[in-house]
C-alpha cells in the first residue's frame, strides 16, 4: 500500500506533532505526536499494520485499539483529501 500527501496539501512538523494546511480550503489540521508517527510511516510506504505497530511500540496503545484507531485515522485523512492513495 502506498499513500501520498494530496499535492494541494503542505505538511509542517511542530514539537508536539504536524500541522497540515489544505491550500484550497485554508483549513489547518494539527496532529499529535502519535498522528505524526502514523502518517509519517504511510507516506514512507508501510501500510496501517506497521503504523498500528509501531503506535504499539511507542506508546501505551493495546495492539487492538492501535490497529483500529489507525484505520480510522486513515479514513478521516481521506475523506478530508489530504491522504491519496495514487
Amino acid at each position: 500500500m502506498s499513500y501520498r500527501l494530496n499535492p494541494r496539501v503542505c505538511a509542517t512538523d511542530t514539537d508536539t506533532g504536524m500541522v497540515l494546511l489544505d491550500k484550497r480550503s485554508g483549513r489547518y489540521f494539527e496532529l499529535n505526536a502519535a498522528g505524526r508517527l502514523v502518517l509519517r510511516i504511510l507516506l514512507d510506504g508501510r501500510g496501517p499494520r506497521q503504523a498500528a505497530q509501531a503506535l504499539v511500540a511507542g506508546t501505551s496503545v493495546p495492539a487492538a485499539d492501535a490497529d483500529r484507531d489507525v484505520v480510522a485515522f486513515l479514513d478521516t485523512l481521506r475523506s478530508r483529501g489530504l491522504v491519496i492513495q495514487p
